[in-house]
């Protein structure tokens, strides 16, 4: 291990730390300021197990533990921006008002909690209507498409029946899967017998999957492969099928794969006066799928941040990170995904589900 990767282990570790105690004390402050009672001693245990929880839970196959982990980082990330606030009142005020002041941080810290946990479990539909001026002989596709499942000891069997409902109510053409089908390891999907709900998944014209970013980062690719093919989703693989002689659907292996094709080389021997859909998990090189003839690319990975203010960082690094855009000839969708990664909320996005109503208008005379 590099001097570098150790100096900034250490360096996140005091980091964390006193931002950690920063939270507790201003907490026991607070305390203090009631009539609740606790033992000094008990109370440093509290924080010192809450602040430990992020680090215990990814190791832990106890969900509460790593539910409790996730809900510290949600309270770590906003105490940054309550907090301060709190203080800067409370200094003004000559600390009259602790209370009621603390009472709001709380309040606040509240709401936050509701209005996440809605976003995250009651997901949207929001549907787009695309042209693409190509030869075919249909007059139009509905698509739908949700990427960013993350199914696991979070996402369960609950929340993919929900996905189920709304494809049995819009009956859509097709449906995709732009990747992260599990958080990780395929262990939950397996163990709650995910793959019976995900065979509900119907439509005529099938439904298609890509990998994401956190299919292989427990190395199941092959096994979620195998397990998805059993529930009647085909994973297309770095890799194009010509649906019902139409249009192309093309699928890439995500980023994280060292050994991915470049898009050129998917689609070189394609007939490009065919409309060509492209599923690629991370909205990633727009240009280089516009340069290549790509049609339609469809995309999630962001989350639109999941947790606000992170969109504002999304936004910087995607050229698309959330909903639609046209560059050139290429029309762009990305989705801020159905599930959830880390905590089981959603600030400043919600779950949702993309309808692609999808009009190809021939060329031909």
């Amino acid at each position: 291990m590099s001097f570098l990767v150790v100096f900034a282990i250490i360096l996140f570790i005091l980091i964390y730390t006193a931002i950690c105690y920063y939270v507790g004390f201003n907490g026991w402050v607070w305390l203090k300021a009631t009539r609740l009672r606790m033992n000094k001693w008990v109370y440093i245990g509290v924080i010192a197990f809450l602040s430990l929880s992020m680090f215990i839970g990814q190791f832990s196959l106890f969900l509460p533990i790593k539910i409790m982990g996730y809900l510290w980082i949600v309270v770590i990330g906003y105490s940054l921006i309550l907090l301060p606030l709190a203080n800067i009142l409370v200094y003004i005020l000559k600390r009259r008002g602790v209370l009621w002041i603390g009472l709001t941080i709380i309040g606040a810290f509240l709401f936050l909690l509701g209005f996440g946990l809605y976003n995250a479990w009651t997901p949207v539909v929001r549907t787009y209507d695309i042209k693409i001026n190509k030869n075919t002989d249909a007059d139009a596709v509905k698509i739908m498409m949700a990427s960013d499942l993350h199914l696991g000891q979070i996402v369960g069997e609950k929340h993919l029946q929900r996905l189920v409902d709304i494809a049995n109510e819009i009956q859509p053409d097709m449906i995709l899967i732009p990747g992260d089908l599990i958080d990780d390891y395929i262990e939950p999907y397996i163990e709650n017998d995910m793959g019976k709900t995900m065979a509900k998944l119907k439509a005529p014209l099938g439904v298609y999957a890509v990998s994401g970013n956190h299919d292989y980062y427990g190395d199941d690719l092959e096994v979620l492969i195998e397990e998805v093919e059993k529930a009647g989703i085909t994973m297309i693989m770095d890799e194009s099928l010509l649906i019902h002689g139409d249009f192309y659907l093309v699928g890439r292996n995500d980023l994280t794969d060292e050994k991915r094709k470049e898009v050129r080389e998917i689609v070189r021997d394609l007939d490009h006066s065919k409309p060509i859909i492209m599923m690629d998990h991370q909205p990633k090189d727009l240009d280089i799928a516009e340069e290549n003839g790509v049609d339609l690319l469809l995309s999630g990975h962001t989350h639109r941040g999941q947790m606000a203010p992170a969109h504002l960082i999304t936004r910087r690094i995607f050229e698309n990170d959330w909903g639609y855009l046209q560059k050139g000839s290429l029309h762009s969708l990305v989705s801020s995904g159905f599930g959830t990664w880390g905590p089981p909320l959603r600030i400043g996005s919600q779950a949702e589900v993309m309808v692609i109503n999808l009009i190809f208008e021939s060329t031909k005379n």
